[in-house]
C-alpha cells in the first residue's frame, strides 16, 4: 500500500523517508479504519511509549546529573504524558496524515489529544523499527529538545499535584464531576468540577475531559496555596 499524498506531504515535512512505507502508514492508522491492510496503531504506540521514555529518562539524567529521582521524576512525566506528545503531533502536523474511520474523523479525530499522541508515539516506534535506536533518538530529541530545557524543575501534573495536596492534610482524594457538555461533536467543550472533603471546589474547561480535570485542579491548587 502506498503513501497517500497527505501521507507524502508529512513523510517530507518530517523529513524522514521510510525503507518500509507500511510502517509509517501502520502507525498513522487508528484502530477506528476497519478493513485496512496493514494493522492499527496500537502496538507500535506500546513500542514507542517505550523508546519515548527511554530517550527522555536518559536526556534528563545527562541535564541534571546532581537530581535525585524525586526531582527527575515530575520532569520525566511532564515531557512523556500523552498532553505533552499531542502538543508535539500538533507541531507538526500529524493530524493530517492520519487515516481513522468515518464517525471518528466527523468526531474530530485529527484533534483529539488522545488519538494525537497515540500516534506521536506510533510514529516514534516506526522511526525505531525503521532506522534504529539512534535514529529515533535523534527524532526525539529534535522535537522535544526544547521542551526538556524548559521543563520546570517542579513540573507535575496539577492533578497529581492535588491529590498529594489533599492526602498531606489527610484527605479523600479530589472528586472529579463532569457538569456539562456543549457544542458540537468534532469541538466538545467540557465543564469540570473538582471537589475536596473539606468542601473547597473549582471549575474548568477545555476541549477534553482529562484537560478539563487538570484545568479545574490547577484552579483550584491556586486558590488554595495562592499560587
Amino acid at each position: 500500500m502506498k503513501l497517500n499524498p497527505a501521507q507524502e506531504r508529512f513523510s517530507k515535512n518530517i523529513g524522514l523517508t521510510f525503507r518500509n512505507p507500511d510502517l509509517l502508514l501502520e502507525a498513522l492508522t487508528h484502530a477506528s479504519l476497519s478493513g485496512a491492510p496493514q494493522r492499527d496503531n496500537q502496538r507500535l504506540e506500546f513500542l514507542g511509549d517505550r523508546v519515548l521514555g527511554l530517550v527522555i529518562a536518559e536526556v534528563l539524567l545527562q541535564q541534571a546529573p546532581e537530581a535525585n529521582e524525586g526531582e527527575l521524576a515530575p520532569r520525566f512525566n511532564a515531557l512523556v504524558r500523552k498532553e505533552t506528545c499531542a502538543d508535539v503531533a500538533v507541531q507538526i502536523d500529524l493530524g493530517s496524515a492520519l487515516m481513522m474511520g468515518r464517525s471518528e474523523q466527523a468526531s474530530g479525530g485529527r484533534r483529539k489529544t488522545a488519538l494525537l499522541g497515540d500516534a506521536m508515539e506510533a510514529l516514534i516506534a516506526a522511526v525505531y523499527e525503521d532506522k534504529g535506536f539512534e535514529a529515533a533518538r535523534a527524532f526525539v530529541l529534535d522535537l522535544w529538545g526544547d521542551r526538556v530545557a524548559a521543563v520546570d524543575e517542579n513540573s507535575q501534573d496539577a492533578k497529581t499535584a492535588l491529590q498529594e495536596w489533599a492526602q498531606a492534610r489527610g484527605m479523600t482524594p479530589p472528586a472529579y464531576i463532569e457538569m456539562s457538555r456543549e457544542g458540537p461533536d468534532h469541538a466538545p467543550v467540557f465543564e469540570i468540577s473538582v471537589e475536596l472533603e473539606n468542601g473547597a471546589n473549582a471549575i474548568g474547561r477545555a476541549g477534553s475531559k482529562r484537560a478539563a480535570q487538570q484545568s479545574a485542579a490547577a484552579a483550584l491548587l491556586t486558590a488554595l496555596t495562592g499560587e
